[in-house]
């Protein structure tokens, strides 16, 4: 299957959009230094602040709860303030996949893009030069590269793939569940269904 997106809101249902807004993208990516990928931002913009499947949560760059340049600047702060001088050779990330250095929110470093309740974190490899690229720590130390695009990769999340490294599988049969994150105080998470999709 070459282009996962339709693949992936098919799965989803109909887009929400309901923050969509160009000019929070072009903030976000002013602050960052980065511009994140077309199809992370088509999915953001189209469900996000959302969970799906009771796990994996998404923010949004437009909004002030749940905000997505809040998250990625803190959790990369958080990640940065990391010691990298005493892990095992098995789980340090720079001999696993070859990087030199190990940084976070930098030009060339890693990006968090999203995250589980289960304490994984999906980071988007960000140098120009390279074939897109998630990396996900399983938040126990292990850690997992695919070489694909964050459609594709949550694609095959929301199949049942082991996404965040072995045995990490959070596959539920029958539609995708959604549920929107609530926005103000006093208000409850809206939870929704998926389109069937034959699972």
């Amino acid at each position: 299957m070459a282009n996962y997106l339709p693949a992936v809101m098919a799965m989803l249902g109909q887009a929400q959009n309901r923050y969509a807004d160009p000019s929070a993208w072009d903030r976000l990516r002013a602050e960052l230094g980065i511009r994140l990928p077309t199809d992370y931002q088509t999915l953001v913009d189209a469900y996000a602040p959302i969970q799906l499947n009771g796990h994996l949560r998404l923010g949004h760059p437009a909004t002030e709860r749940w905000n997505l340049g809040d998250w990625i600047r803190d959790t990369a702060g958080a990640w940065s303030a990391t010691s990298w001088d005493d892990l095992d050779p098995d789980e340090d990330p720079r001999l696993l996949f070859g990087i030199t250095e190990l940084s976070f929110g930098t030009p060339n470093g890693l990006w968090p893009i999203a995250s589980t309740d289960r304490g994984e974190t999906l980071f988007l490899a960000a140098a120009a030069d390279t074939a897109p690229s998630i990396l996900v720590e399983d938040g126990e130390g292990g850690w997992a590269r695919h070489n694909m695009s964050f459609a594709e990769w949550l694609y095959r999340y929301l199949i049942g793939e082991d996404m965040a490294g072995p045995n990490t599988s959070a596959f539920y049969p029958g539609p995708v569940q959604l549920c929107r994150l609530p926005m103000a105080v006093g208000e409850r998470p809206e939870p929704w269904s998926g389109p069937d999709r034959g699972m």
